[in-house]
């Protein structure tokens, strides 16, 4: 077995991501694969990324044939390369695992990405239907609810197809969850600005500040858009149902992050610096929220979690990294109260749980243990319990299905709603997901979209 130490994945700046591989480094963990014929990790990626493929190439010296095929596949390859779960998805099963340890997937592939933009290769250059461009104006338009993987992808697909597209976003800036929802030292701006370039090069116009209101969908059909895909996202922060919660200092994770991408470091910084924080959740959100924390100067950071810490959602990169940065985790434990001073948090009462039936791990399942009651000193605590659908996103589209939680009913295949010029995908339709997860619904919608449009144009 390979015993090489693991990298500490320690935090001293906020805005500095860690450095990516080096040619030498990247095409050193190439040599590792074991050139599987059947190779599990592109089975396991949503996206059809194709690891096995562009590793392949890379070892081969192709090396832009291997950037080819990470961004024909994936137009968020680079940042599906940072921020996946890895080791659930395309390492999961890796071969080479036997030998000493999975090939570093995602490093490979964000080298290979950043190699392109280095050197000024345009990889999607052959894609684009550039032939007859006075067929690409004539052809229909498709809007695009959303800037997140999901409808980022789509237009991408759109895009090297000859399709017109146009994504309307409400934020004020493009990316979803990438520029909101992860804090810089995992992606910095900088690098998510370079990927949607690539979007962007393939005809994409993106409009920010731009919400789509109530009849929003019915209205740019009739404005003369052929197809709109619904890729919002889920905005709306679940919030803990325990007295204190409206305390000053109390924050959900949605919030608190936005703050940092708002430039208002400072102020979270005021916050937690010389001071301890509480956090709850056990997903990858709850793990940037505390590692930012840490990383803003915090004292202690608590992170409580109602399971064990082997059943955390979050990855394994993101337990070492909240490890590595000695945040503290206090699994199969519930906040039961907020308790506060002169209208500030100032500390929260807790109790540990276990479950009623083995292996069940529903909330209905969950039993409090008496006697094992604690309290912890604080000064400002995070809900990260997950989000979900905007409250009105049924107003935004009324002709379509909706299940009970606000999140939209598609076709698995086809990312087709009821109606047939409607269709959605990311996490507006199944929840919290991987980044590419939602790239492979954005992908397979836009080529619903093109065949239906197809379709159309001959009829």
């Amino acid at each position: 077995m390979n015993s090489t130490k693991r990298k500490t994945l320690k935090i001293d700046n906020i805005d500095h991501m860690e450095e990516g591989y080096t040619y030498s480094q990247a095409l050193a963990e190439a040599n590792r694969c074991l050139l599987c014929h059947d190779a599990p990790c592109s089975k396991n990626c949503p996206a059809g990324t194709a690891p096995a493929t562009f590793i392949r190439k890379f070892r081969l010296k192709n090396i832009k044939g291997a950037i080819r095929t990470i961004k024909e596949n994936n137009i968020l390859g680079g940042c599906c390369g940072v921020v996946c779960p890895i080791e659930q998805l395309c390492q999961k099963g890796c071969v080479a695992a036997s030998l000493s340890k999975p090939i570093e997937i995602g490093k490979i592939q964000r080298f290979l990405v950043e190699h392109g933009w280095e050197t000024n290769f345009d990889p999607l250059s052959k894609c684009i239907d550039t032939s007859k461009p006075e067929v690409k104006d004539n052809r229909p338009k498709v809007a695009i609810i959303g800037s997140g993987p999901a409808g980022l992808a789509c237009a991408a697909e759109l895009g090297k197809s000859g399709y017109n597209s146009q994504i309307f976003e409400a934020k004020a800036e493009a990316g979803g969850v990438l520029r909101y929802g992860v804090p810089p030292f995992r992606l910095n701006p900088e690098f998510l600005e370079k990927e949607l370039e690539d979007v962007k090069a393939l005809g994409t116009k993106i409009s920010c500040n731009q919400s789509i209101g109530k009849d929003g969908v019915k209205t740019l059909l009739e404005e003369g858009f052929s197809a709109v895909f619904l890729a919002p996202g889920i905005w709306q922060p679940y919030e803990l149902d325990i007295p204190g919660i409206e305390l000053e200092n109390s924050f959900n994770a949605t919030e608190f992050l936005e703050l940092i991408k708002k430039g208002k470091a400072d102020y979270l910084k005021k916050m937690v610096n010389g001071k301890n924080v509480g956090v709850t959740g056990g997903g990858s959100v709850a793990m940037d929220v505390a590692n930012t924390c840490k990383a803003l100067g915090a004292n202690k950071v608590y992170v409580i979690y109602r399971r064990s810490v082997e059943q955390m959602p979050a990855s394994k990169d993101d337990l070492d990294m909240a490890r590595d940065n000695f945040v503290i985790i206090r699994p199969q434990s519930v906040v039961k109260e907020l308790i506060g001073s002169e209208g500030v948090v100032t500390g929260l009462r807790g109790i540990e749980t276990d479950w009623v039936e083995r292996d069940n791990f529903r909330s209905s399942n969950l039993k409090e243990v008496k006697g094992t009651e604690f309290s912890l000193l604080i000064d400002t605590f995070v809900t990260a319990i997950g989000s979900g659908p905007d409250k009105n996103i049924q107003d935004l589209c009324p002709q379509i299905n909706y299940r009970k939680n606000g999140q939209i009913v598609v076709d698995d295949e086809s990312m087709k709603t009821n109606d047939k010029q409607v269709f959605a995908g990311g996490d507006v339709i199944r929840g919290s997901g991987t980044v590419v997860g939602a790239v492979a619904d954005g992908r397979k919608a836009a080529q619903a979209i093109i065949s239906a449009l197809i379709k159309d144009l001959k009829s």
